[in-house]
C-alpha cells in the first residue's frame, strides 16, 4: 500500500467505525510520528493538516504497535512515542462540578473524566502525564501546559512515614479534579529533612 491508495480508500464517506473491520494485515508503510506529533512519509513531513487528520482518523494501537487500519487493508506505522500531543485546555462548569477539556495537537476536545484519564507512565527516563484516548491512543500533555496545569493543581500531603523503608518520608502529590474525579498529576517524595 502506498499514502495514495490509503488517502482513497479514505475518502469514501459512508466509511464504518475502525473498531468493527477486520481487514488483512498489509506490512509497514514508511509512515512515522516523531515524538513531537509530526508525521512523515519517506522522512518527508506531512505538513497538510486535514491529511493528517484524515489517517489520524483509522490509527489504532494494539499491544506496542501502531497501524492505519481502512476496511481492506491494515498497515502497520512507526510512532516514537504517542501520535498526539494536549497542547490547549479549558476549564468548564459541568452537571458533576468543574471539568477540564484538553484539546490535542489536532484540534480533538476531550474531557479529562473516567473516559478518558490521566495516567502517568515512564518516556525518555522521566515519569510523563498522558491522557488515555480512544482506540488504545494516547496523548502526552505538552510541557507548556503540564506546566500551567502544575499552577493550577491542588497540593496534597497524602503521607507520612513514621518508620520503615523510608522513615520519615512526606509524599506530596499535585492533583487536578475533573468531571468529580480526582487524577494524580505529579509526585514528589521528600525526606523530613527536606521541610
Amino acid at each position: 500500500m502506498d499514502l495514495t491508495r490509503l488517502q482513497q480508500q479514505l475518502q469514501q464517506p459512508e466509511l464504518s467505525p475502525v473498531e468493527s473491520w477486520d481487514p488483512a494485515f498489509c506490512g509497514d508503510l514508511p509512515l512515522r510520528i516523531d515524538v513531537d506529533g509530526h508525521w512523515y512519509y519517506q522522512d518527508s513531513k506531512i505538513a497538510r493538516v486535514p491529511l493528517i487528520k484524515l489517517f489520524a482518523s483509522v490509527l489504532l494501537c494494539q499491544g506496542q504497535e501502531y497501524f492505519l487500519q481502512t476496511p481492506v487493508e491494515k498497515v502497520r506505522i512507526q510512532v516514537a512515542d504517542v501520535p498526539f500531543l494536549i497542547t490547549q485546555s479549558q476549564w468548564q462548569q459541568g452537571e458533576a462540578g468543574p471539568e477540564l477539556w484538553l484539546t490535542t495537537n489536532l484540534g480533538d476536545t476531550v474531557p479529562l473524566s473516567a473516559a478518558y484519564p490521566l495516567i502517568r507512565r515512564p518516556f525518555a527516563g522521566q515519569v510523563l502525564p498522558y491522557v488515555q484516548l480512544w482506540r488504545g491512543l494516547q496523548a502526552r500533555l505538552h510541557r507548556n501546559l503540564y506546566y500551567q496545569l502544575l499552577a493550577e493543581a491542588e497540593l496534597q500531603e497524602t503521607q507520612i512515614s513514621p518508620a520503615g523503608e523510608f522513615p520519615g518520608e512526606i509524599h506530596l502529590n499535585c492533583v487536578i479534579q475533573s468531571v468529580g474525579q480526582r487524577f494524580l498529576l505529579a509526585e514528589e517524595r521528600l525526606s523530613a529533612t527536606d521541610t
